[in-house]
């Protein structure tokens, strides 16, 4: 067989014909990015980098190229072993590295040996991100977004899981980016992925959408914990057709005390949050919520979080940063179980 370099561009076009994409990299370089579906088959692991890495700026590349060859070649021997025991001749690879240079080419150039046929993306990893963000604005522009709108409680992302359980098409920015979009927002046990994780997880989603369907996607702020949406995703977003999600306040306690009963569990954690509030509501009101959660009185602290903190404002941001908010058709479950949201979604789905 062969090895044939590809550009990223078709790479990308063409990923559902490879029947495994190989990154050749490190586990920490792959853990930041990569591309979607793919595998890691280190060629220099974390620790064998460092040390190539070192050795060719404190002694020679000569004496870095003789030292990172052993490994590699160490490296791809345990690859075949592990992983191609059950690969036919008809097995289809596309492998990349970094820039498509010695770690992904010499894979390639094994695994091409042996008889298969490789693609090679050209330019690597560095390539494929560009290209990704390129492609970026014709996606998010294309879609026709529903923007789900409501304050802090009402049942946002509820609804848009009932939505996608109903078949219809969901954005869930929250979900992608391991964070539920406030100051309390950040979820034990889930680290946000990287920046640039986040990109190709939005960007894998835009592109998996119909443009003749509707897009449903909560009214997000142009950052969702650490992590910043797409700005040309952000702004289509904000110039599209609005729904008001409405629920009670006693629905919406209710519902934030299901939601983030960790907060319940672990009253530190929860006193440690609030400290994030003492910029904004003063040390007093924060002291005085931390002493109250600290009593075991979870309920009020919530209810004046909403009144006090989410509340206020929330109604004239929207408007100001969504342009159809005015004009937004309301829309109220019954209550926020999830029979509730599902009778909802299935109402607008079927509209």
């Amino acid at each position: 067989m062969s090895v044939r370099p590809i550009p990223a561009t078709e790479a990308i076009g063409r990923l559902a014909e490879f029947d495994t994409v190989i990154d050749a990299r490190s586990e920490n370089e792959f853990a930041e990015d990569h591309l979607p579906e793919a595998v890691n088959w280190p060629s220099l692991h974390n620790e064998e980098r460092h040390e190539v890495g070192t050795l060719y700026k404190q002694v020679s590349p000569f004496d870095a190229r003789k030292l990172g060859a052993a490994l590699v070649a160490r490296n791809i021997a345990r690859h075949i072993e592990k992983n191609l025991h059950d690969k036919t001749r008809a097995w289809k690879p596309l492998v990349y590295c970094w820039r498509g240079g010695q770690r992904s080419g010499s894979l390639s150039l094994v695994l091409g040996q042996i008889g298969f046929n490789v693609h090679l993306v050209e330019g690597g990893y560095k390539a494929f991100r560009a290209a990704m963000l390129a492609q970026l604005p014709e996606l998010a522009q294309r879609l026709q977004y529903r923007v789900i709108c409501g304050p802090t409680g009402s049942g946002k992302t509820r609804l848009l899981q009932a939505l996608e359980a109903a078949g219809a098409q969901v954005l869930d920015l929250e979900a992608l980016a391991s964070h539920r979009s406030s100051v309390l927002g950040l979820i034990p046990g889930q680290p946000q992925p990287t920046q640039k994780r986040f990109d190709t997880l939005v960007w894998q989603k835009l592109r998996s959408f119909d443009p003749a369907r509707p897009v449903y996607v909560e009214s997000e702020s142009k950052k969702v914990g650490n992590l910043a949406v797409p700005e040309v995703l952000i702004t289509a977003m904000r110039a599209s057709p609005c729904l008001r999600l409405d629920l009670s306040d006693d629905e919406r306690v209710k519902l934030l005390l299901e939601d983030y009963s960790f907060f319940s569990t672990d009253v530190d954690l929860f006193c440690d949050r609030l400290e994030a509030l003492t910029q904004l509501r003063g040390k007093e009101q924060v002291r005085a919520w931390q002493e109250q959660v600290r009593k075991g009185e979870i309920e009020p602290v919530v209810r004046e979080l909403l009144v006090k903190h989410y509340d206020p404002g929330y109604a004239t941001s929207t408007r100001r940063n969504f342009q159809e908010f005015a004009q937004a058709v309301v829309i109220a479950p019954k209550d926020r179980t999830p029979e509730a949201m599902t009778a909802l979604a299935q109402e607008l789905v079927s509209a």
